[in-house]
């Protein structure tokens, strides 16, 4: 049988962790009629049932690992203990649908899994802070970066502590899907629908009220409302009544960015939407993106999405196309 990138499975045990499987369920798993063609999606054990879960919850029983046939996608949402050894049946399993093309994904402690099974040597990958360190030590072969919120590298991927796993799933809806379905299911999700892979896991923030809080806030608003206009980090600073070294640091503290790391990110990710949803030239999505010519939107876009906006344009036009033929 044929693997289908669209078909999902997530992989569990007893001892499973209920939150991330439910961020893997909700955006995977959950019937979406107004997107056709959407996911189809599994959950297959590798304990026989019923499984305890976080919480007193107990789940299953639930089918065996041979349900993974044909998934194109499996999921690893969680380890019950990082220290406890990763049974050789999974760990083959993986292995051999990773050799047929399945992309496999971790959320959490479900890499030390992945790195178990040896898909991770010689790759970049990362986890929940916590974990980091253990991480590196048992698996030398791994470049672990613990200060990322996930980490793509094609057919393998990785994120931190539970809630990345949120914004890795939804990196994974736009490579597949695009970012205008991205941005409709993080709507649904009530999540930020972008953060950007890169950015730090723990960004501190203070505990008191910031009375400047409401003013940045509107800020960040009003910069998305306005992204065709040039924008300087002077200039945001005096719209914010705060000097350039106090708005960089509340940057670094609310976005674990820059301001122009920020402001660039955003006006990429509205390109992608205009790619998709409109029938502008590359030079006037440029202008109303604030890049100002095609040469920067080019420059910008293939640095944060890893290929060209014409080739973007063609690949979820192409998709678009297929879901309304269905």
């Amino acid at each position: 049988m044929d693997l289908d990138p669209l078909r999902v499975a997530a992989i569990v045990s007893d001892r499973l962790c209920t939150f991330e499987l439910g961020i893997v369920v909700e955006i995977f798993g959950l019937v979406r009629p107004e997107l056709d063609p959407w996911y189809t999606f599994r959950t297959v054990s590798i304990d026989p049932g019923p499984l305890r879960a976080t919480g007193g919850l107990s789940l299953g029983p639930l089918p065996g690992l041979g349900a993974l046939r044909g998934c194109g996608t499996l999921v690893v949402p969680g380890w019950r203990d990082p220290d406890e050894p990763v049974p050789e049946r999974l760990c083959e399993r993986l292995r051999r649908a990773h050799a047929r093309g399945a992309r496999i994904l971790s959320v959490c402690s479900g890499v030390f899994v992945l790195a178990a099974a040896g898909l991770l040597d010689g790759r970049r990958a990362t986890t929940h802070w916590r974990y980091a360190e253990r991480l590196t030590q048992r698996y030398p072969a791994l470049d672990v970066d613990p200060d990322v919120l996930y980490i793509d590298e094609g057919d393998v991927l990785t994120s931190a502590g539970s809630a990345a796993g949120i914004d890795l799933c939804l990196h994974l809806v736009r490579r597949d899907f695009g970012a205008d379905v991205a941005n409709r299911v993080a709507r649904r999700l009530v999540v930020p629908p972008h953060r950007e892979g890169g950015q730090r896991q723990f960004v501190p923030a203070p505990v008191d009220q910031d009375p400047g809080e409401a003013g940045f806030a509107r800020l960040l608003d009003d910069l998305r409302r306005t992204l065709e206009r040039p924008h300087s980090v002077a200039t945001m600073a005096r719209r914010a009544k705060t000097s350039v070294r106090t708005l960089a640091r509340r940057f670094e503290q609310k976005t674990g960015t820059t301001p122009y790391r920020w402001l660039t990110a955003e006006r990429v990710q509205r390109a992608q939407v205009l790619l998709e949803t409109s029938d502008l030239a590359i030079e006037r999505i440029a202008e109303r993106c604030g890049f100002g010519d095609a040469q920067a939107l080019r420059q910008h876009f293939r640095r944060h999405v890893g290929t060209s906006p014409a080739t973007f344009r063609r690949t979820f036009r192409q998709r678009g196309s297929q879901r309304s033929r269905q």
